[in-house]
């Protein structure tokens, strides 16, 4: 099962390994706080398309077009994925945007499905 959540968010054992998919550490965290299993900063947007979203929503359907074509290029960390997923059961992609329907990890979450 793979599911989204806020890195802010409390951790739960529900969250099962807790993978983050920004490409900047989470502001005003701290590692031991995160409690993330592994940070895979090469699956998020590239740095040119992250700063082209800049998360406004008007933008959305064109950033997600736009990170799915970034993603079929990099079939190898989707995969790694679907490991982590049959290794784990459960896996939790982590983000730090405060908009939980407008982020790359919805975007990913809805290319690993």
């Amino acid at each position: 099962m793979l599911q989204t959540k806020r890195v802010y968010d409390k951790k739960s054992p529900r969250d099962g390994y807790r993978v983050l998919v920004d490409r900047l550490w989470p502001r005003g965290l701290s590692k031991e706080d995160a409690q993330v299993d592994i940070w895979l900063k090469e699956v998020s947007p590239s740095p040119g398309l992250r700063k082209w979203f800049a998360h406004d929503t008007k933008k959305f359907d064109e950033f997600a077009r736009r990170y799915k074509k970034e993603l079929q290029e990099n079939l190898s960390i989707v995969n790694r994925f679907k490991l982590l997923e049959k290794e784990y059961g459960t896996v939790t992609l982590l983000y730090a945007a405060r908009d939980q329907l407008h982020n790359n990890a919805a975007v990913l979450l809805s290319v690993l499905q």
